[in-house]
């Protein structure tokens, strides 16, 4: 790991805001896109373009390695409040200097997140990350227990980086007496919100295995109602052979060597 670079941070070009309670308490054009190993990108704003009116400061306090210490605050309108919601490293390592005035926030501790004017959910978009829906006439076969689920030889194949590759089958290839429609929902910043199916097999319900895009945003049409499985948690032939161990990667970071990636930095404010 000692040559592989730890952090990487871009200029965005894009215009990012945040919303709390209604109100729009950060909005820039300068945000640092900061990428680090491990971890999913994070947004930073300059200070300048923050409600820092909004802020109450906090005695909580963290340290990276990569970047030194953090402080924090909370944010505050009306009555509610956000703990310790937004953080920044006033005086970070020399490697992080391009941070030096900025602030970020907890994704979860506000209510929207905007690029330009569309919302955007879960985490940043990583301009590192290609997320390509192709057609396929691959042979596609999902066994749980022993027993065929889905077999299709017209999926849609998801490549996205970092993430195992998926296979997406149409409905009328999947064996539906298996599924059962639960409550859950999650959304993807790259395809839309997600609906979920678990599959009773055997007398065993493997909750939550299967899930379907049924309204996925622009970017990403193809895949609109068809149903893909965990491959960590089933078995998938693909033209007849069984698919290997898959992995996962977070950052781009991740897989790339400090040699592989030209940093675009920033100079502080």
């Amino acid at each position: 790991m000692s040559n592989k670079k730890k952090l990487q941070f871009d200029s965005n070009p894009r215009r990012v805001r945040v919303e709390f309670e209604g109100i729009t308490i950060a909005d820039s054009k300068n945000v640092i896109t900061v990428h680090e190993r491990g971890h999913l990108p994070v947004y930073y704003f300059p200070e300048s373009d923050v409600r820092k009116d909004l802020f109450v400061e906090s005695e909580h306090h963290s340290h990276c390695p990569w970047k030194g210490a953090a402080s924090y605050w909370s944010i505050k309108v009306g009555d509610r409040i956000s703990e310790n919601a937004v953080w920044s490293y006033q005086n970070p390592i020399p490697e992080s200097e391009p941070i030096k005035g900025y602030v970020s926030f907890y994704w979860n501790q506000v209510d929207a997140w905007f690029e330009e004017d569309e919302e955007i959910f879960v985490h940043p978009r990583d301009p590192y990350k290609r997320v390509d829906a192709l057609q396929s006439s691959r042979h596609i076969k999902v066994v749980i227990d022993g027993v065929t689920v889905a077999d299709s030889k017209r999926p849609i194949i998801v490549f996205e980086t970092g993430v195992p590759v998926r296979y997406y089958l149409p409905k009328e290839d999947v064996k539906q007496e298996f599924l059962q429609e639960t409550d859950l929902e999650t959304r993807c910043p790259y395809k839309g919100k997600a609906s979920y199916w678990s599959a009773e097999v055997n007398g065993t319900v493997h909750e939550n295995i299967v899930w379907s895009y049924l309204n996925p945003i622009p970017e990403i049409p193809k895949i609109k109602e068809y149903l893909s499985f965990y491959n960590e948690r089933v078995e998938i032939y693909v033209d007849g052979e069984k698919e290997g161990e898959t992995s996962w990667y977070r950052s781009a970071l991740d897989f790339f060597n400090a040699n592989e990636i030209k940093p675009t930095l920033v100079e502080s404010n």
